[in-house]
């Protein structure tokens, strides 16, 4: 397979993965946690004394892919994705959440592009890393403010999507690495 074929299926991938965290942070939040709060979000622990909202895990992860997607597939594509995320992410939100979701994913992802793009091509960890810091506190603020008017789970939501983003560092090293030993450079 050529490397570009290779880049190219990769990338999709990327982005089907990145596409589908969006309606499954939506569903997590609304269904599954150790706790469901009444007319309110259903809670995960993510630190001893901590919980926060189930979907918090899914947005970790989907700042990592969009900068996969941007690494794979251009920045480009990695604003369509954002911008069709934020559609997918008020398609998929709960009626109350509909607003919160869509501009706390806009807002977070765009914030992640910024900050991945100067970085990436010399230092691909610290950017995976640094852009979904500043696009998961983003997305924290903006979203619980505009749900729920309150910050009450803001260090459970940036601990849950810290832990997603700290768990894929490993991969975006392998990947980091694979790229340079068969000569796959960025998009």
């Amino acid at each position: 397979m050529s490397i570009e074929r290779q880049r190219r299926r990769e990338g999709l991938v990327f982005l089907v993965l990145f596409g589908l965290t969006i309606p499954a942070a939506n569903w997590l939040i609304g269904n599954a946690g150790t706790v469901c709060v009444p007319a309110g979000p259903c809670l995960v622990p993510v630190a001893p004394g901590v919980m926060a909202p189930s979907g918090v895990l899914m947005i970790g992860i989907a700042l990592v892919l969009r900068d996969l997607v941007q690494r794979r597939l251009g920045v480009n594509w990695a604003a369509g994705a954002i911008l069709a995320g934020a559609v997918i992410s008020a398609w998929f939100a709960p009626p109350a959440l509909v607003v919160a979701s869509a501009v706390a994913f806009l807002l977070s992802e765009l914030a992640d592009l910024a900050v991945y793009t100067p970085l990436a091509r010399r230092r691909l960890v610290l950017a995976v890393v640094l852009s979904s810091m500043v696009g998961l506190v983003i997305d924290s603020i903006v979203f619980l403010w505009l749900a729920f008017g309150s910050l009450e789970f803001l260090a459970g939501q940036v601990i849950g999507k810290s832990w997603m983003v700290v768990l894929s560092i490993p991969f975006v090293a392998w990947l980091r690495r694979r790229d340079e030993r068969i000569g796959l450079s960025p998009a």
